[in-house]
């Protein structure tokens, strides 16, 4: 499935950090391309799998189509001709709504596929939905149950697999978190990322990217809930390989100090519901209040990824001035552009690269 990557010469920006309705500019001394090389062809899985040039050329792109489509209200019919297939195990508002109509956009089609539609390895095995995809479609998002589904598509596809979710990893919504910061902040690197939460497949999405973006991870779990124990320790190789902090605990206001943004995500994923009871006592105390921002750093946000309960985080924290959560969800449907036309297209961004 992976394509050979491209090399590519690198290109120097002097940047200054102007604000422009949500976008940060910079002035580049050389050519606007995708310094990492070409992204065309390859699936997206985990962002493990994703380099730090690569991650940010992916940000670069869909800040790059935000500014022009939203801003500049340009028509860009870059996937005109192009199909996608969106397989759904799980139901989801966000995950739809920012890849139909981001595909839309582009001048793509896009055919939405519940366990209504097809029952992928029941009626008929992944290996053979692949292959019949791969000659229907241009691209497949898939949003499963099990990461290992996602894994026999890759192997049995010829075009690019998105992970739209599975209970290991949700690298999509991970994309839009960082464009957010990148927009508040004007940069990421030397921001203190604080998850308070669960240890899932967001934070593991968090796990695998934030060192390579020069972002400081802190994580708080009750006891129990931590997160794979291989991506710790990945997420620790990846800390020290960048010079990035990462700090493992199960306090949560330990998790929450000297943080620019706190994260959490719901307790009770889908399929977990019979869990409910024995979570909601497991993670007292984890909710995400003022009191928990008292010890975070002035400049605090606050990121959730939808949708919310009242017992992560307070209406006090989730509806004020300092949450992201709503240009977050927004940002959903530029990162899965960004991302489609990467893997689809030799796109090159007009606009400067932002600050990383």
């Amino acid at each position: 499935m992976s394509a050979k990557l491209l090399s590519a010469h690198s290109t120097v920006f002097k940047c200054w950090q102007t604000r422009q309705r949500g976008l940060w500019r910079c002035l580049s001394t050389g050519s606007a391309s995708l310094g990492s090389g070409s992204l065309k062809g390859r699936s997206c899985l985990t962002l493990k799998d994703f380099s730090s040039d690569e991650i940010k050329s992916l940000l670069w792109a869909s800040s790059d189509l935000k500014h022009r489509i939203k801003l500049e209200k340009q028509y860009l019919p870059i996937l005109q001709g192009k199909s996608m297939a969106m397989i759904f195990e799980k139901r989801s508002t966000r995950t739809r709504m920012s890849t139909e109509t981001g595909f839309a956009l582009l001048g793509g089609h896009s055919c939405f596929l519940t366990s209504q539609d097809i029952h992928l390895g029941v009626n008929e095995s992944c290996r053979d939905t692949a292959r019949v995809l791969s000659r229907q479609c241009d691209i497949v998002l898939a949003r499963v149950y099990s990461h290992s589904t996602l894994e026999e598509l890759d192997r049995e596809a010829s075009v690019p697999i998105i992970n739209g979710l599975s209970d290991l990893y949700h690298p999509i919504q991970i994309l839009a978190d960082f464009l957010t910061l990148q927009e508040h902040y004007g940069s990421l690197q030397g921001l203190t990322v604080s998850w308070i939460g669960d240890g899932n497949n967001v934070l593991h999405s968090f796990m695998m990217a934030a060192a390579k973006l020069g972002v400081h991870l802190r994580i708080a779990t009750p006891k129990g809930y931590e997160p794979e124990m291989s991506l710790i320790q990945e997420a620790q190789r990846l800390s020290r390989e960048h010079g990035t902090q990462f700090l493992l605990t199960d306090d949560p206001m330990e998790a929450a100090h000297g943080s620019n943004v706190l994260v959490t995500d719901t307790w009770i994923s889908m399929g977990q519901e019979e869990e409910k009871k024995k979570r909601m006592k497991d993670f007292e105390g984890y909710q995400i209040t003022m009191k928990t921002a008292s010890v975070a750093k002035p400049d605090w946000t606050f990121l959730h990824c939808l949708p919310r309960k009242m017992e992560e985080v307070d209406d006090e924290v989730f509806y004020s001035s300092l949450s992201l959560v709503f240009p977050e969800s927004e940002n959903r449907k530029w990162t899965i552009m960004g991302l489609i036309v990467a893997l689809l297209t030799d796109y090159s961004p007009q606009i400067p690269m932002p600050k990383i």
